[in-house]
């Protein structure tokens, strides 16, 4: 079973980090499921434009590939004006749904007020509905007072929802393959 934890932004660290701790932890826990990173910071993907997928550049190409042959994946995205990012908006245009179809999806957000992680409610887990995806219960949402000076997550109640969705994730995986 193939885990892709997805750092869907190109801008900052503070979600990268708090999905690659859930990946650790799934490592920890799980050491026989495969998890990799997806980091958009590392791709030039093109704006998805309703084309054919087989006519976008090659890191397009790659990413709508690597996404699709995952089994789960654990979602990150900063929260900007209250709306997830473009970039993962627009990597959600460029797959096909029903490469999601019947997948556990884990979401984790980062934002700079409390009241952000409600995005999580009222715009990711209607989009995995759309996708027809499996949605974790739980979620983690990382403000930026949950870091310290040197960017690492120290808040213990965000270092315990990193381990139980970290859990979640691969029990529902489990159960339902």
């Amino acid at each position: 079973m193939k885990l892709l934890g997805i750092s869907g932004t190109i801008t900052g660290s503070k979600t990268k980090i708090v999905v690659q701790k859930v990946l650790e932890e799934v490592k920890r826990y799980y050491p026989e499921i495969e998890v990799e990173l997806l980091d958009m910071k590392e791709y030039d993907v093109q704006f998805c434009d309703g084309r054919n997928p087989s006519s976008y550049n090659e890191d397009t190409k790659k990413v709508i590939d690597i996404v699709s042959s995952a089994d789960f994946y654990i979602i990150g995205t900063p929260i900007f004006q209250g709306s997830i990012n473009g970039v993962l908006k627009n990597l959600f245009d460029l797959i096909q749904p029903q490469a999601f179809r019947n997948k556990v999806m884990g979401f984790v957000a980062t934002g700079g007020t409390y009241q952000h992680y409600l995005v999580i409610e009222n715009q990711l887990k209607p989009i995995a509905g759309y996708f027809r995806a499996f949605v974790a219960p739980g979620y983690v949402y990382a403000h930026n007072d949950h870091f310290n000076q040197q960017n690492e997550l120290v808040d213990s109640e965000v270092v315990n929802r990193v381990e139980s969705l970290a859990k979640e994730v691969v029990y529902m995986q489990k159960a339902l393959k």
